[in-house]
């Protein structure tokens, strides 16, 4: 197995860990966005809802427990303190959980042109 290979699997190791603990604990409207040959920021950007601040937070927790425990991970967590937002970076996977009356504030799925489906929404601009 190459060092790329390795890599990958990795990601998507990680990815599928993300989805599985949003899923296990019932987020709501999850959305991935594929980011990889597009942003050097992440490989991929999940987005997903929590119906209060404590489940957003919940979410948060799980995830960052579940990637240190299975992964050996340490990812970064920033605004668990008020759980209306919280950005989690796992390095290859980006992750924003929020409350819903503030996802829908923010429309990031718009931003990186998807739709709350995940489907495309329109091309994004190239910049000259």
């Amino acid at each position: 197995m190459t060092d790329q290979s390795r890599a990958e699997a990795h990601v998507e190791a990680l990815h599928a860990l993300i989805l599985k603990a949003l899923e296990d604990g019932q987020a709501e409207e999850v959305v991935t966005i594929p980011l990889a040959g597009k942003s050097a920021i992440a490989d991929h950007m999940v987005i997903a809802s929590g119906r209060s601040t404590r489940q957003v937070a919940a979410l948060a927790q799980r995830i960052e427990s579940d990637v240190k425990q299975q992964l050996k991970t340490n990812v970064r967590v920033e605004g668990l303190a008020s759980a209306d937002w919280v950005l989690i970076d796992a390095h290859d996977v980006i992750v924003h959980l929020f409350r819903p009356e503030v996802r829908q504030f923010y429309g990031l799925e718009k931003m990186w042109a998807f739709d709350a489906d995940g489907a495309p929404v329109r091309a994004l601009a190239a910049k000259p």
